[in-house]
């Protein structure tokens, strides 16, 4: 499934989530600046969880082993894995933002990414694969945005064999559906060796964010918020793909 658009306008311009998509994107055309050597960028300023134990075994807080926490979530593989956050980011991220206020929304982002690095940690502590993206940050975005706006709309792409429909779906159904695809994805993985060694999705960061940003909520949402009321229009539409 494929969110197309929610139905929740913002009544703030969301200047935070803009900058985080625009840094994001800055950071991918920094990487693909270096070309053949972009591994090695990735080795370095990428979060891997064994490196890290091993560095604050030696140093605590040992500024090496920290910089790849904040730096891993604005690094990604490849533009397809670029898009597809910053897609989920641009749709959900600036009602969470209208939420908190701009300063709250921007330390929430940031320490729903630390979160989901140390849930990943905790989930296969041993592994030396680099972990990058801001998926974790965003899972965090999509787990307050459940409980802030359960009843919104969202405009979903769903594809069926041969069709695609677009249909309405209400967020407490997507976004539960996705989390619990998250939790699924995340439990087989941990039952296989061979794929825990071979790196992949970072399933856990996705749901380590989750909680994270359900947990914060309640410290980051706006006391004088109120929940907008939410139009239950539903409509479906069939297109075929060629």
């Amino acid at each position: 499934m494929l969110p197309l658009k929610d139905n929740i306008p913002a009544k703030n311009f969301p200047y935070v989530n803009i900058g985080l998509i625009l840094i994001n994107s800055a950071f991918f055309i920094y990487e693909m600046s270096y070309g053949p050597e972009l591994d090695q960028l990735i080795f370095t300023l990428g979060f891997i969880p064994a490196r890290f134990i091993a560095q604050q075994g030696e140093t605590f807080l040992n500024p090496a082993g920290v910089l790849p926490v904040f730096s891993s979530m604005f690094l990604h593989a490849n533009l397809v894995h670029l898009i597809s956050n910053m897609w989920m980011l641009w749709i959900f991220g600036d009602n969470v933002e209208d939420c908190m206020g701009h300063g709250r929304y921007l330390l929430f982002f940031l320490l729903c990414g630390i979160a989901s690095v140390f849930a990943q940690t905790i989930s296969n502590p041993q592994s030396v694969i680099p972990m990058v993206g801001a998926s974790g940050a965003i899972s965090g975005v999509l787990g307050a945005y459940i409980i802030t706006y359960p009843k919104a709309r969202i405009l979903t792409l769903v594809p069926i064999v041969i069709l695609f429909y677009i249909i309405e779906l209400p967020a407490y159904f997507f976004l539960g559906f996705w989390f619990l695809l998250q939790l699924i994805q995340g439990s087989l993985y941990s039952l296989n060796s061979e794929q825990m060694a071979g790196g992949g999705v970072a399933w856990w960061a996705h749901v380590g964010g989750f909680a994270a940003g359900a947990l914060l909520l309640q410290v980051f949402r706006c006391k004088d918020w109120q929940r907008p009321v939410v139009p239950s229009e539903r409509k479906i539409r069939r297109l075929q793909r060629r």
